[in-house]
Parts: C-alpha cells; structure tokens; sequence
C-alpha cells in the first residue's frame, strides 16, 4: 500500500488507544507478558485487514466462515494468524481448516470429530500446522457473586457447560493435527465481568491440572479487557474500538 489514507490514519489512532490500555491493564495487573491482541474484523472488508497489517496487526478473528474464508483468500498474507470465534457449524469444517490458525468456540464432541476429519484431509493435502483450539465455556450460569452453576447448558452465546470442559479437552488432546490451546468465554450480560472472567481462570486451571500445555485464556472485549486482563487472559478479542462500528451502522 502506498501513503495511508484517511481510514488508515484511523485505524492507527484506534489500535494505539487499545493497545496504550492493554499496557497499563498488564502493568496494573502485574503481569510480565502482554497478552495477544485479536483484532476482529467482521462486517469489515479485506481492505482493513491489510490496513491492520501495515500497522503491524498479526493476529485477526472472524466469526462466519464465508466471510472468513473469502477474505483470506483476497488478502492471501500467509503472516496473517486468522482465528475462527465464531459458532462453528460442523459442515463448515473443512473450508475453516483451509486458512484458520486456530478455532475459539468448541463446544461440543460433533465439532471436534469434525475437524478430526477434516484436518486430516487437509494435512494429507498441505502437511499444514496442527489447527490451536479452545473449548469456549457458557458462562451464563454465574450469579452475580461469581459463583458457577456447574448444571448450566449452552446459552443463546454458545459454550460448553463448565462440567463438560474437561471431558472436551480430552477429545482434542486425543485428536491427532488439534492441539489444545485453553478455554475462551464471552461475559454473559447482566453479569459483572470480572466475577465471570474469575471464574474462567478457575476453570482454566482445573483444564492446565489435566493438560498442562493448555494455558490459554481467550476472553476480553472491547467493553471489558481490562477485566479480562485482570484475570489473567492470554488473548483478548476487540473489534469496535478498533475499527469502529460495522458498515451501515451509525
């Protein structure tokens, strides 16, 4: 790209901002290692992404294959890190394995047999990398103390029920071409995010007890990172402070 245009200067001045309060997040927390900033680009064209990448973006998330798929194909940046956070329906596995560095949102067995199946294929074609996967967690069952409900099903956000995140880890861990990376969740609304996000690091560290390379804590938005930072995630996902609200909304 040549001199930035006026939506590049923008973006620029967005990323900063986040990137200035991920900064005193972490010190404020008294974490050493900052974590991995997810830049989420859904509803925005592939023109951003490669804006986001002359700023030095390295890591992107979408949350619908068709959208995901197509815009890595028009960027075709093979240093580009595209994570898959979206619910994942399992006839869109193999198209996902074909350009996604990891899959945030598993929440059942029929997803990861579906991926099983379709990273074979795939590592058979181009011998890719194994695919990083995160069990995402249905939160919703949190009071408002923090305290879990253990018996909660999937919520209208997706997840698994913190019960069930254990016995899904073992799936992936026993899947050849998945590693398992850790747990994400998304705050339930109503609900204070710090007490949520609490309760994902204990769920976490139940999960790094059984598989101790699994550490990964994806959670944090825009409206929340700092919370999420507090507890200790390793990956923050934030899309609107960044790149401001979607097209054709005001």
């Amino acid at each position: 790209m040549n001199a930035p245009d006026a939506r590049a200067l923008a973006l620029a001045r967005n990323l900063e901002q986040v990137t200035a309060r991920i900064d005193r997040a972490t010190a404020a927390a008294g974490r050493v290692r900052t974590p991995t900033l997810i830049v989420v680009t859904k509803f925005h064209p592939a023109l951003d992404v490669q804006r986001l990448r002359a700023l030095g973006v390295r890591d992107v998330g979408e949350n619908r294959d068709q959208e995901a798929a197509a815009k890595a194909l028009d960027v075709a940046d093979d240093s580009l890190r595209w994570h898959f956070i979206g619910q994942l329906q399992t006839n869109k596995a193999k198209s996902v394995v074909q350009y996604a560095h990891s899959v945030h949102s598993l929440d059942r067995a029929s997803v990861i047999g579906a991926l099983d199946k379709a990273m074979s294929a795939q590592q058979e074609h181009d011998g890719r990398a194994a695919l990083e996967c995160f069990i995402q967690v249905d939160l919703s069952g949190t009071s408002t103390d923090g305290a879990p409900d253990t018996g909660a099903g999937p919520s209208g956000r997706g997840g698994a029920a913190p019960a069930q995140v254990l016995h899904l880890a073992d799936l992936v861990a026993a899947t050849a071409g998945l590693e398992l990376a850790g747990v994400m969740a998304v705050a339930p609304l109503g609900v204070d995010a710090g007490a949520a996000f609490e309760l994902l690091a204990g769920i976490s560290s139940d999960l790094v007890r059984q598989h101790p390379h699994a550490v990964g804590i994806s959670a944090g938005m825009s409206q929340d990172l700092e919370q999420a930072i507090d507890a200790g995630a390793t990956h923050l996902r934030v899309g609107s402070d960044i790149l401001g609200p979607r097209p054709g909304v005001g």
